[in-house]
């Protein structure tokens, strides 16, 4: 098994967690992203996410960090931590997209990733006048999409007619730092993702949630078709509250899912959600504490028990934790000191390892 990495979900919306905390005002900007990212790379997290909105989908009022621009200037900023930019395929034409893609590659001397995934919120899309196709179609649509995005990365002129884009006679150069090309992670839950994520991604990307869930769908995931010559990693969302103690980690938490309920009307975001998206559905289920399924992977107790589950998610194949806290800088340092070595510490299984064979 292989150590697993770490990375932090950069506060795109102004908090992970709680909107308003008393340690912890709310703040989207680019500045504090830097601040936050470059802490990250000094503690030992090898990753970072930046989601993408183009309006912040809790409250459409708030300020709401843009992807691409600041994954550009983060590249500049850092020195060795991955860096995923979101994308979702709708919003950029794939060869665009691509071309940008090779620029933050550049910047970063290789260490850009992306994230596809397929949208869910309607209003943005809907609001700048963007036809947000069906579910199963977006879907279809962003199959075609990292095909021609991939294409493009090969350094080859390429020529492709497809049902959503004609490209001919186009080539690129330089070619891609990253060998053979930029990461390609995969975000989502439905079936159609899964599969999506099985023929082209490099990460399959999941929402927190229990390990008996997580297992399953890593399973079920196994099944599609793939390529066998290459394994596919499986990454998961994650909100952390660790202490010393369990009791003293449970406290924390029910401290924060009050501030949480208490402050956060999610009657707006649920208005703009696609109804067939299936990630709204799974959440519902595991009502908590931050984004992407947060406390519902059960990473609250102490360092000892956070230490422990994450091993547990490490030996059923995720390599990537990404994840989130509050108060943000604190909380990460805690993390870096106490949980990490821990991990660190505990004997490997042997039948586990950070990239799983999906199987065809």
């Amino acid at each position: 098994m292989s150590e697993p990495r770490y990375g932090i979900w950069i506060p795109v919306y102004g908090n992970c967690g709680v909107m308003n905390h008393p340690l912890e005002p709310r703040d989207a900007s680019y500045s504090r992203a830097k601040d936050l990212i470059q802490l990250a790379e000094r503690c030992g997290f090898t990753t970072t996410l930046i989601a993408e909105h183009i309006i912040n989908p809790r409250n459409q009022q708030l300020d709401q960090l843009e992807t691409w621009t600041a994954a550009a200037a983060l590249a500049e900023a850092t020195n060795s931590i991955e860096i995923i930019a979101a994308v979702k395929p709708l919003l950029f034409h794939p060869a665009i997209l691509a071309k940008m893609a090779l620029g933050i590659d550049a910047i970063s001397g290789g260490r850009f990733a992306i994230n596809l995934v397929s949208a869910w919120f309607k209003p943005e899309m809907e609001k700048s006048g963007i036809s947000f196709l069906p579910h199963d179609e977006r879907y279809r649509y962003s199959n075609e999409w990292i095909r021609v995005v991939k294409a493009l990365w090969s350094g080859e002129r390429v020529n492709f007619q497809g049902d959503y884009f004609q490209i001919s006679d186009l080539s690129f150069n330089p070619p891609p730092v990253a060998n053979p090309h930029p990461r390609v992670y995969v975000g989502g839950e439905s079936e159609p993702a899964q599969a999506l994520a099985a023929k082209e991604a490099d990460v399959f990307f999941l929402n927190g949630r229990p390990i008996e869930a997580i297992r399953e769908t890593i399973a079920q995931v196994a099944k599609q078709p793939r390529d066998r010559s290459k394994p596919l990693g499986f990454a998961m969302s994650a909100f952390v509250i660790a202490r010393p103690t369990d009791e003293e980690a449970q406290e924390e938490y029910h401290n924060l899912r009050a501030m949480v309920v208490a402050q956060d009307d999610r009657s707006e975001l649920l208005k703009g959600v696609d109804s067939e998206v299936v990630m709204f559905k799974n959440l519902a289920k595991y009502p908590g504490v931050g984004s992407n399924g947060g406390t519902a992977a059960g990473l609250v107790g102490s360092y000892d028990t956070v230490a422990s589950r994450i091993a547990e998610f490490n030996r059923v194949g995720i390599g990537t934790f990404m994840l989130q806290f509050q108060p943000f800088a604190t909380e990460m340092r805690h993390f870096s000191e106490e949980v990490m070595p821990r991990v660190r510490r505990r004997s490997p299984p042997e039948a586990s390892q950070e990239l799983v064979a999906a199987k065809g």
